[in-house]
């Protein structure tokens, strides 16, 4: 992989997000490709995470830069680090390219294999959806993913959907359990979990090709 600049220091960085914002049309300019140039560090970074998933890295990258010049355009300086923002972005515009190739699925799992890790373990949507972003700065907190994750079942499920879901998956904390195990608990039969189950991850998944 092609070597990338250094990131900008808080203070330099500081300063080309005031001028991006007061300077005049050159300055503004300039700066952004500053911004962008300086942070493909972090673009590539997070590409990482997704490297075994059937893409190429420089195409990984060409898309987390995507996320990144769009996190710069929206970035509000009073809001936290441009860094932390930006792996939001970058993440998200990584996810909505998986999200695309699988529209045409006919399975739906959070735990349907989308690829392999760099020690060839197989990964999930489930995975990358729980992933921290190692030694990125202000790491993506899980608790944040799992929230997501937490309320599009309440807002999109009714109410025996998302205690099957919660059960199945073992949300948010607990431990997961098996179809049958639902069953009896519930006092209905396996194969009515699994089609409720089915039913819904289809909603989530609708819902998450709609962020």
């Amino acid at each position: 992989m092609k070597t990338f600049s250094q990131p900008l220091t808080a203070k330099e960085e500081a300063e080309y997000l005031k001028l991006l914002g007061t300077g005049d049309e050159t300055e503004r300019r300039e700066a952004k490709e500053i911004l962008v140039e300086r942070n493909l560090r972090l673009v590539a970074h997070i590409a990482k995470k997704y490297q075994n998933v059937d893409e190429d890295m420089e195409d990984l990258i060409s898309i987390g830069t995507i996320g990144l010049i769009k996190a710069i355009d929206s970035f509000d300086a009073g809001k936290g680090k441009l860094s932390t923002y930006a792996s939001r972005c970058i993440d998200n515009e990584l996810l909505m390219l998986l999200r695309a190739k699988k529209k045409t699925s006919r399975e739906v799992s959070l735990y349907e294999p989308i690829g392999t890790d760099r020690e060839g373990n197989e990964i999930n949507l489930l995975d990358v959806i729980e992933q921290e972003q190692v030694d990125v700065v202000d790491r993506m907190e899980v608790e944040d993913k799992l929230s997501r994750l937490t309320d599009m079942i309440h807002e999109k499920l009714n109410d025996r959907e998302q205690e099957i879901i919660m059960l199945r998956y073992g949300l948010p904390d607990r431990e997961e359990i098996t179809q049958r195990e639902i069953g009896r608990k519930l006092g209905i039969s396996r194969s009515y979990v699994s089609r409720i189950e089915k039913k819904a991850l289809e909603k989530l998944k609708a819902g998450y090709d709609a962020l």
